[in-house]
C-alpha cells in the first residue's frame, strides 16, 4: 500500500495528459496511470492530425500524445503505464489498482476515454490507419477524390457520410437495414446529397487489402450472398462506448452509459472524484475538447484542493 497522493489520474490522452500538466504545475505530483497498452488514447492509432491548434504543418497522434506526456512529466508528474484493474471510489482516501500495485489518493480525476464500436470483422484490425477510420474529421482529408465507405444508420454514420463528401468523390453508405435509425433531418441531408449512394440491407463481412483498404466483401442480410465493393477507405460509425467498466456501480451515469458531472464543473457523484474527456462527452469527442476538459478537472481538484487546505 503506497503513500497517499493529493491526486491519481486514471487514463492518458489529451484529458489525462492536460490534466496532468496542469495539476503537476499546481505542485500537486499527480501519478498518472496512463494504461499498458491504451497508453495516449485514441490519438494513438491515429496519423496526421491536422486539426489541434498549434501545428500549422499538422502532427502525427501518437507524436502529440508523446509531446503531451513529456510535458506532463516536465513538471512533475509521475506517468505510469499500468492497467487499472479495480477502484474504490466511496473509500477515504480513494484506492486506485493495478497488476503491480495499490495506489491511496485524495482526489482521482477519470480520464478513461470511450472506444469505438468495431465491426469485428477480418481485415479491419489490420489495416485500422490504412485506410479504416472511426473518425471522418480526423481522416476525411487524406480521401479526397476517392470512393470510401461508411458503416452505419444513425445519426453519427450520417454526418459522417456528409462531412465526407467534401473529400471524397463517392460515398457508399452501408447499411443492415432498408431505412435509417437516424433523425428525420439527418437522413434527408444525406438522402438529397448525390455523392451519396445507399447500400441496404448488407453487412461488412471483410475489409480487403495489402498494405491498404481495396475493398469490401459485403454480405446480404436478405439472401446472404456476397458481393464486392472496391472503395480506398471505410468509415465505421456504429456508435461509441465509454469506457466505465471500472466505475459503473460506483458513480452516476447517463443513460448513454456516460458519466455524468456537475456542468460546468467536472464533479462527479461522488466527492473528490472528477472526470474529464470522452468519458463523459458524447457530443464533441474531439482531442481539443478533451484537452480542454481536462484543463477544468484539474482546476477544479486545485480549487478543492486549496478548500481543503
Amino acid at each position: 500500500m503506497s503513500d497517499v497522493h493529493k491526486v491519481v489520474i486514471v487514463g492518458s490522452g489529451p484529458a489525462g495528459y492536460t490534466a496532468a500538466i496542469y495539476t503537476a504545475r499546481a505542485g500537486l505530483q499527480p501519478v498518472v496511470l496512463a494504461g499498458e497498452v491504451t497508453a495516449g488514447g485514441a490519438l494513438m492509432n491515429t496519423t496526421e492530425v491536422e486539426n489541434y491548434p498549434g501545428f500549422p504543418e499538422g502532427i502525427m497522434g501518437p507524436d502529440l500524445m508523446t509531446n503531451m506526456a513529456a510535458q506532463a512529466e516536465r513538471f512533475g508528474a509521475d506517468i505510469r503505464y499500468e492497467d487499472v484493474t479495480s477502484m474504490d471510489l466511496k473509500a477515504s482516501p480513494k484506492v486506485v489498482s493495478t497488476d503491480d500495485d495499490t495506489y491511496l489518493a485524495d482526489y482521482v480525476i477519470v480520464a478513461t476515454g470511450s472506444q469505438y464500436r468495431h465491426l469485428n470483422v477480418e481485415g479491419e484490425e489490420r489495416l485500422a490507419g490504412h485506410g479504416v477510420s472511426y473518425c471522418a474529421t480526423c481522416d476525411g482529408f487524406f480521401f479526397k477524390d476517392q470512393e470510401i465507405a461508411v458503416i452505419g444508420g444513425g445519426d453519427s454514420a450520417m454526418e459522417e457520410a456528409t462531412f465526407l463528401t467534401k473529400f471524397a468523390s463517392k460515398v457508399y453508405v452501408i447499411h443492415r437495414r432498408d431505412e435509417l435509425r437516424a433523425s428525420k433531418v439527418m437522413a434527408e441531408r444525406a438522402h438529397s446529397n448525390d455523392k451519396i449512394e445507399f447500400v441496404w440491407n448488407s453487412v461488412v463481412e471483410e475489409v480487403n487489402g495489402d498494405k491498404a483498404v481495396e475493398s469490401l466483401t459485403l454480405k446480404s442480410t436478405v439472401d446472404g450472398s456476397l458481393s464486392q465493393l472496391p472503395v480506398s477507405g471505410v468509415f465505421v460509425a456504429i456508435g461509441h462506448d465509454p469506457r466505465t467498466s471500472l466505475v459503473k456501480t460506483q458513480l452516476d451515469l447517463d443513460t448513454a452509459g456516460y458519466i455524468v458531472v456537475d456542468e460546468p464543473s467536472t464533479r462527479t457523484s461522488l466527492d473528490h472524484v472528477y472526470a474529464c474527456g470522452d468519458v463523459v462527452d458524447h457530443t464533441y469527442r474531439q482531442a481539443i475538447t478533451a484537452a480542454g476538459s481536462g484543463c477544468r478537472a484539474a482546476l477544479d481538484v486545485t480549487k478543492a484542493l486549496e478548500a481543503d487546505a
